[in-house]
């Protein structure tokens, strides 16, 4: 059974760093790359970043470009998204997610079959 479990989250000033994590289990991590994404009350799942599981292109969506950076960690089964200058417009809960199949990789959440619960990132002004 997959099991992705995000922590990190909380209440943040705007310029403020938060840095989420997601523990996986139940899969073979090292196969898969992993995305993070974000979802605003109100708003549809938007895509934030992804990581391959080889090489070291990264995908970032437009708006945390310089910004936000994702990394992992295959002895620890870890997936992390390090988020500097937060703004308000990053209020969201967050879900790290894997692809449907492994050694593939998409920037769109249909592509991604499992999900975590969640965490709540909240920039104040």
């Amino acid at each position: 059974q997959v099991q992705l479990v995000e922590s990190g989250g909380g209440l943040v000033q705007a310029g403020g760093s938060l840095r989420l994590s997601c523990a996986a289990s139940g899969l073979p991590f090292s196969n898969y790359a992993w995305g993070w994404f974000r979802q605003a009350p109100g708003k549809e799942r938007e895509f934030v970043a992804a990581i391959p599981w080889l090489g070291s292109k990264l995908y970032y969506a437009d708006s945390v470009k310089g910004r936000f950076t994702i990394s992992r960690d295959n002895a620890k089964n870890t997936v992390y998204l390090q988020m500097n200058n937060l703004k308000l417009e990053d209020t969201a809960v967050y879900y790290c997610a894997a692809p449907r199949v492994p050694h593939t990789i998409a920037t769109y959440s249909a592509g991604f079959g499992s999900w975590g619960q969640g965490t709540q990132v909240t920039v104040s002004s």
